[in-house]
Protein backbone atom coordinates (compact mmCIF):
# COMPACT_ATOMS: atom_id res chain seq x y z
CA UNK A 1 0.00 0.00 0.00
CA UNK A 2 1.26 3.71 -0.92
CA UNK A 3 1.31 6.61 1.06
CA UNK A 4 0.14 10.10 -0.54
CA UNK A 5 1.39 13.26 1.21
CA UNK A 6 0.69 16.98 0.43
CA UNK A 7 2.13 19.91 2.07
CA UNK A 8 1.08 23.66 1.73
CA UNK A 9 2.47 26.47 4.10
CA UNK A 10 2.49 30.16 3.86
CA UNK A 11 5.06 32.61 5.19
CA UNK A 12 5.75 36.43 4.81
CA UNK A 13 9.75 37.89 5.06
CA UNK A 14 9.69 41.21 6.08
CA UNK A 15 12.52 42.44 3.30
CA UNK A 16 14.44 40.39 1.13
CA UNK A 17 16.15 37.30 2.80
CA UNK A 18 17.32 33.56 2.54
CA UNK A 19 15.27 31.15 3.79
CA UNK A 20 16.15 27.19 4.06
CA UNK A 21 13.22 24.70 3.53
CA UNK A 22 13.20 20.74 4.31
CA UNK A 23 9.52 19.44 3.30
CA UNK A 24 10.13 16.62 0.25
CA UNK A 25 9.87 13.07 1.45
CA UNK A 26 13.33 11.61 1.10
CA UNK A 27 14.65 9.35 -1.08
CA UNK A 28 15.63 6.26 0.79
CA UNK A 29 16.10 2.32 0.59
CA UNK A 30 12.96 1.79 2.22
CA UNK A 31 11.08 4.53 0.53
CA UNK A 32 10.55 5.19 -3.26
CA UNK A 33 9.28 8.30 -4.50
CA UNK A 34 7.33 7.39 -7.24
CA UNK A 35 6.03 10.88 -7.86
CA UNK A 36 6.73 14.31 -7.07
CA UNK A 37 5.81 18.21 -7.15
CA UNK A 38 7.12 21.26 -5.71
CA UNK A 39 5.99 24.76 -6.59
CA UNK A 40 7.58 27.70 -4.64
CA UNK A 41 5.45 30.81 -5.29
CA UNK A 42 7.38 34.35 -4.14
CA UNK A 43 11.18 33.16 -4.65
CA UNK A 44 13.89 35.27 -6.64
CA UNK A 45 16.28 32.19 -6.38
CA UNK A 46 16.20 28.46 -5.63
CA UNK A 47 19.54 26.03 -4.91
CA UNK A 48 19.34 22.56 -3.71
CA UNK A 49 21.68 20.87 -1.23
CA UNK A 50 22.30 17.54 0.59
CA UNK A 51 20.47 17.68 4.42
CA UNK A 52 21.71 16.24 7.16
CA UNK A 53 23.41 12.54 6.84
CA UNK A 54 22.80 12.51 2.67
CA UNK A 55 18.99 11.89 3.60
CA UNK A 56 16.59 14.38 1.76
CA UNK A 57 17.18 17.63 0.34
CA UNK A 58 16.89 21.19 1.71
CA UNK A 59 16.09 24.18 -0.67
CA UNK A 60 17.50 27.47 -0.52
CA UNK A 61 15.46 30.09 -1.77
CA UNK A 62 16.08 34.06 -1.39
CA UNK A 63 13.00 35.89 -1.24
CA UNK A 64 11.39 39.28 0.12
CA UNK A 65 7.25 39.29 0.94
CA UNK A 66 4.72 36.50 0.69
CA UNK A 67 6.29 33.13 -0.60
CA UNK A 68 3.65 30.31 -0.51
CA UNK A 69 5.16 26.44 -1.00
CA UNK A 70 3.33 23.35 -2.48
CA UNK A 71 4.53 20.12 -2.10
CA UNK A 72 2.70 16.65 -3.38
CA UNK A 73 4.09 13.14 -3.69
CA UNK A 74 2.86 9.39 -3.87
CA UNK A 75 5.45 6.87 -1.96
CA UNK A 76 6.41 2.99 -2.21
CA UNK A 77 7.74 2.44 1.48
CA UNK A 78 8.64 -0.76 2.34
CA UNK A 79 9.67 -1.02 5.98
CA UNK A 80 10.25 -3.92 8.09
CA UNK A 81 9.56 -2.81 11.87
CA UNK A 82 11.03 -5.47 14.78
CA UNK A 83 10.41 -5.64 18.31
CA UNK A 84 12.42 -3.03 20.32
CA UNK A 85 12.58 -5.25 23.28
CA UNK A 86 14.81 -7.94 22.15
CA UNK A 87 17.48 -5.90 19.59
CA UNK A 88 21.19 -6.14 21.84
CA UNK A 89 22.98 -2.61 22.03
CA UNK A 90 25.91 -1.76 19.69
CA UNK A 91 28.54 -0.73 22.19
CA UNK A 92 30.20 2.55 21.84
CA UNK A 93 33.42 1.90 20.81
CA UNK A 94 31.91 -0.38 17.81
CA UNK A 95 29.53 1.99 16.41
CA UNK A 96 30.60 3.39 12.61
CA UNK A 97 31.62 7.31 13.08
CA UNK A 98 28.57 8.65 11.28
CA UNK A 99 26.31 7.40 14.57
CA UNK A 100 28.74 9.03 16.74
CA UNK A 101 27.89 12.57 16.82
CA UNK A 102 23.98 11.26 18.25
CA UNK A 103 25.10 10.48 21.14
CA UNK A 104 26.43 13.77 22.17
CA UNK A 105 24.20 17.40 23.41
CA UNK A 106 22.79 19.06 20.89
CA UNK A 107 21.27 22.64 21.34
CA UNK A 108 17.49 21.16 22.26
CA UNK A 109 18.48 18.25 24.18
CA UNK A 110 20.89 18.19 26.39
CA UNK A 111 21.62 14.73 26.96
CA UNK A 112 24.33 15.06 30.13
CA UNK A 113 21.81 16.64 32.43
CA UNK A 114 20.22 13.51 32.76
CA UNK A 115 22.91 10.78 33.00
CA UNK A 116 21.65 10.67 36.81
CA UNK A 117 18.01 10.68 35.97
CA UNK A 118 18.16 7.77 33.16
CA UNK A 119 20.64 5.86 35.81
CA UNK A 120 17.98 5.93 38.28
CA UNK A 121 14.79 5.25 36.74
CA UNK A 122 16.19 2.60 34.03
CA UNK A 123 19.43 1.44 35.23
CA UNK A 124 17.66 -1.61 36.52
CA UNK A 125 17.21 -2.35 32.49
CA UNK A 126 19.59 -3.85 30.27
CA UNK A 127 20.67 -0.90 27.43
CA UNK A 128 19.59 -2.05 24.16
CA UNK A 129 16.06 -2.77 22.56
CA UNK A 130 14.90 -3.25 26.36
CA UNK A 131 15.62 0.31 27.48
CA UNK A 132 14.47 1.94 24.77
CA UNK A 133 10.79 0.55 25.05
CA UNK A 134 10.71 1.53 28.88
CA UNK A 135 12.00 5.34 28.04
CA UNK A 136 9.82 5.53 25.24
CA UNK A 137 6.92 4.35 27.60
CA UNK A 138 8.26 6.58 30.30
CA UNK A 139 7.80 9.67 28.52
CA UNK A 140 4.19 8.46 26.63
CA UNK A 141 3.16 7.92 30.29
CA UNK A 142 4.79 11.16 31.61
CA UNK A 143 4.04 13.99 28.93
CA UNK A 144 0.58 15.07 27.57
CA UNK A 145 -0.15 16.27 24.21
CA UNK A 146 -0.94 19.78 24.43
CA UNK A 147 -0.72 21.82 21.27
CA UNK A 148 0.86 25.15 21.78
CA UNK A 149 1.87 24.28 24.69
CA UNK A 150 5.59 24.78 23.31
CA UNK A 151 7.26 27.09 21.30
CA UNK A 152 10.63 27.06 18.94
CA UNK A 153 12.79 27.48 21.87
CA UNK A 154 11.42 24.64 24.22
CA UNK A 155 14.08 22.26 25.02
CA UNK A 156 13.99 18.93 26.15
CA UNK A 157 14.66 19.83 29.41
CA UNK A 158 11.34 22.72 29.59
CA UNK A 159 9.56 19.33 28.33
CA UNK A 160 10.88 17.26 31.31
CA UNK A 161 9.70 19.84 33.47
CA UNK A 162 6.51 21.33 32.51
CA UNK A 163 5.06 17.46 31.28
CA UNK A 164 3.07 18.39 28.27
CA UNK A 165 4.24 19.20 24.49
CA UNK A 166 3.53 18.40 21.01
CA UNK A 167 5.35 15.74 18.69
CA UNK A 168 8.85 17.51 18.65
CA UNK A 169 9.05 18.26 22.51
CA UNK A 170 8.50 14.22 22.84
CA UNK A 171 10.79 13.69 20.30
CA UNK A 172 13.52 15.85 22.07
CA UNK A 173 12.86 14.05 25.37
CA UNK A 174 13.22 10.64 24.50
CA UNK A 175 16.47 11.69 22.00
CA UNK A 176 18.07 13.07 25.08
CA UNK A 177 17.32 9.66 27.75
CA UNK A 178 18.39 7.41 25.01
CA UNK A 179 21.62 9.71 24.68
CA UNK A 180 22.00 9.62 28.16
CA UNK A 181 21.69 6.10 28.74
CA UNK A 182 24.61 5.91 25.64
CA UNK A 183 22.16 5.08 22.93
CA UNK A 184 22.59 7.02 19.91
CA UNK A 185 19.68 8.46 19.07
CA UNK A 186 18.50 11.22 16.39
CA UNK A 187 15.47 13.32 15.59
CA UNK A 188 12.88 12.52 12.22
CA UNK A 189 10.95 14.57 10.65
CA UNK A 190 8.15 12.63 8.56
CA UNK A 191 4.84 12.39 7.47
CA UNK A 192 3.13 9.70 8.66
CA UNK A 193 -0.87 8.32 8.57
CA UNK A 194 -2.46 7.96 12.03
CA UNK A 195 -0.70 11.84 13.47
CA UNK A 196 -4.12 14.04 14.96
CA UNK A 197 -4.40 16.68 14.32
CA UNK A 198 -1.91 15.84 10.58
CA UNK A 199 0.74 18.09 10.66
CA UNK A 200 4.69 18.06 9.93
CA UNK A 201 5.30 14.80 12.55
CA UNK A 202 8.08 14.05 14.57
CA UNK A 203 9.56 10.00 15.59
CA UNK A 204 13.53 9.75 16.70
CA UNK A 205 15.96 6.70 15.70
CA UNK A 206 18.15 4.57 17.91
CA UNK A 207 21.19 2.71 16.80
CA UNK A 208 21.09 -0.67 17.77
CA UNK A 209 21.52 -4.36 16.78
CA UNK A 210 20.73 -5.48 13.42
CA UNK A 211 18.77 -8.40 13.93
CA UNK A 212 19.32 -10.17 10.23
CA UNK A 213 23.31 -9.32 10.78
CA UNK A 214 24.15 -9.62 14.54
CA UNK A 215 27.70 -8.00 14.71
CA UNK A 216 26.11 -4.58 12.82
CA UNK A 217 23.89 -2.27 13.82
CA UNK A 218 21.09 -0.11 11.89
CA UNK A 219 18.27 2.98 12.57
CA UNK A 220 15.10 1.98 14.08
CA UNK A 221 12.35 4.04 14.30
CA UNK A 222 9.98 5.09 17.75
CA UNK A 223 7.52 6.97 18.19
CA UNK A 224 6.99 8.34 21.71
CA UNK A 225 3.21 9.96 21.30
CA UNK A 226 2.22 6.13 20.25
CA UNK A 227 0.44 8.27 17.08
CA UNK A 228 2.30 7.43 13.90
CA UNK A 229 1.78 4.20 12.13
CA UNK A 230 5.37 3.83 11.56
CA UNK A 231 5.68 1.01 9.16
CA UNK A 232 4.14 3.69 6.55
CA UNK A 233 5.60 6.77 7.82
CA UNK A 234 7.46 8.80 5.23
CA UNK A 235 11.05 10.06 6.31
CA UNK A 236 11.88 13.98 5.57
CA UNK A 237 15.01 14.25 6.68
CA UNK A 238 17.07 13.47 10.02
CA UNK A 239 19.14 15.29 12.17
CA UNK A 240 20.50 15.87 15.78
CA UNK A 241 17.62 17.68 16.63
CA UNK A 242 15.01 19.56 15.40
CA UNK A 243 16.76 22.73 14.91
CA UNK A 244 18.83 20.48 11.67
CA UNK A 245 15.66 19.26 10.15
CA UNK A 246 12.72 22.54 10.60
CA UNK A 247 10.90 22.77 7.42
CA UNK A 248 11.23 26.18 7.44
CA UNK A 249 14.01 28.14 8.76
CA UNK A 250 14.60 31.96 7.89
CA UNK A 251 17.51 33.77 8.18
CA UNK A 252 15.62 37.66 8.43
CA UNK A 253 12.59 38.92 10.01
CA UNK A 254 9.35 36.62 8.92
CA UNK A 255 5.65 35.90 9.72
CA UNK A 256 4.41 32.47 9.38
CA UNK A 257 1.09 32.38 8.16
CA UNK A 258 -0.21 28.56 7.86
CA UNK A 259 -0.52 25.63 6.83
CA UNK A 260 -2.07 22.44 5.43
CA UNK A 261 -0.83 18.47 5.89
CA UNK A 262 -2.71 15.53 4.21
CA UNK A 263 -1.68 12.04 4.80
CA UNK A 264 -3.52 9.21 3.08
CA UNK A 265 -2.34 5.44 2.64
CA UNK A 266 -3.43 4.66 -1.00
CA UNK A 267 -4.54 1.54 -1.91
CA UNK A 268 -3.69 -0.02 -5.86
CA UNK A 269 -6.38 -0.59 -8.12
CA UNK A 270 -7.65 -3.41 -6.80
CA UNK A 271 -7.52 -2.23 -3.14
CA UNK A 272 -10.07 -0.09 -3.43
CA UNK A 273 -10.10 3.61 -2.92
CA UNK A 274 -7.74 5.86 -0.91
CA UNK A 275 -8.11 5.65 2.80
CA UNK A 276 -7.42 9.62 4.30
CA UNK A 277 -5.89 9.46 7.45
CA UNK A 278 -6.02 12.51 9.25
CA UNK A 279 -6.83 15.44 6.84
CA UNK A 280 -5.15 18.72 7.85
CA UNK A 281 -6.30 22.02 8.93
CA UNK A 282 -5.36 25.22 8.08
CA UNK A 283 -3.64 26.03 10.84
CA UNK A 284 -2.45 29.65 11.31
CA UNK A 285 0.87 31.54 13.07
Amino acid sequence: MNLKVSSTFTFDLEHDADALLQFEAAATPEQRVIEASTQIVGHETMSRVPAEDDIGERIWIHAGGRVEVHYEAELDIARDLVLLDALAPVAPPRLPGSAVKFLLDSRYCHAAQFVDFTDAQFGHIPVGGARVAAIRDWVASHVAYVPGASGPGTTASDTFHSGEGICRDFAHLFVTLARASAIPARYVACYAPGVTPQDFHAVAEVFLADPLRPYEGRWHMVDATGMADLKHAAIIGVGRDAGDVSFLTSFGPMEFVSSVVYVARCAGPSEGRDEALGAGQAIAA
